[in-house]
């Protein structure tokens, strides 16, 4: 199978598996991971999901062998629909989490971006390598990776198609956490489950804000805030982290249990 999918409790993981072509998506793959985070939007036991490659890499983009070919194999161009590397259009309601080992480039890159967070491996490298072969970034490339590192750092990586190491990647804020080789998974589904745990309505509630004012004045950007957050409050989640606090939880830094 070219995505596995395995389930721990509240989190979700997927994983690109073609080692063999570093994890290149062709578009069987590509239909197959988007179909994979769709179940995991219907799915209301899942709360969090990790994407990540086989093989010790994330993803080295598109397959450019299948898009040579023509054929079957070869990625879909349509503007309606999804994107060439599958989900890339999506607007998933849940946090996604990329966990990147090896290479994560060109169409691999656009994937990672359209993750919530990034955790990235010490010698793992990023970058738009497609820059050299003539392919665009049309999977959310030029849109998203300026909103999470600003203009001109993108238009540098974009324009030039540089390798970017994991610590540069973390000062210019690309990627969250930077984490022994190996261990990117690992520690990405610790994160994932760590954000299961937290009260979800508002949680979900705060993640959607932050995507929905991209789109709005900022005065129209607040009230939306503000009318999502009361929901939160109406629906009791408040009101019983509140009781929490009261007997003794979240004191010291401990979320889950009360202190004495």
């Amino acid at each position: 199978m070219n995505v596995l999918v395995e389930k721990h409790g509240p989190v979700t993981t997927l994983i690109l598996n073609r080692p063999e072509v570093r994890n290149a998506v062709d578009r069987p793959t590509a239909e197959a991971l988007a179909d994979a985070l769709r179940e995991f939007e219907r799915d209301e036991s899942a709360r969090v999901a990790v994407l990540t490659g086989a093989g010790g890499t994330f993803c080295a983009g598109a397959d450019l062998g299948a898009v040579a070919a023509g054929g079957e194999r070869a990625n879909r161009l349509q503007e309606e629909g999804d994107g060439p590397m599958g989900p890339s259009r999506m607007l998933l309601s849940k946090p996604l989490i990329a966990a990147i080992e090896g290479h994560a480039v060109a169409g691999g890159l656009e994937l990672a971006l359209l993750a919530d967070l990034r955790v990235m491996a010490a010698d793992a490298v990023l970058g738009v390598f497609c820059r050299r072969f003539g392919v665009p970034l049309i999977d959310g490339g030029t849109v998203r990776l300026p909103r999470i590192v600003g203009q001109g750092r993108a238009l540098d990586l974009i324009l030039t198609g540089r390798a970017v190491a994991a610590e540069e990647a973390l000062q210019m804020g690309l990627v969250n956490r930077v984490v022994p080789s190996g261990s990117a998974r690992a520690v990405a589904e610790q994160l994932a489950a760590q954000l299961a745990e937290f009260p979800q309505l508002c949680m979900l509630a705060d993640r959607a804000s932050v995507y929905g004012q991209w789109q709005l004045p900022l005065d129209a950007a607040l009230r939306a805030e503000f009318r999502a957050g009361m929901a939160v409050v109406a629906s009791g989640e408040t009101r019983a982290g509140a009781q929490r606090f009261s007997a003794g939880a979240g004191r010291h830094g401990a979320f889950n249990k009360p202190q004495a």
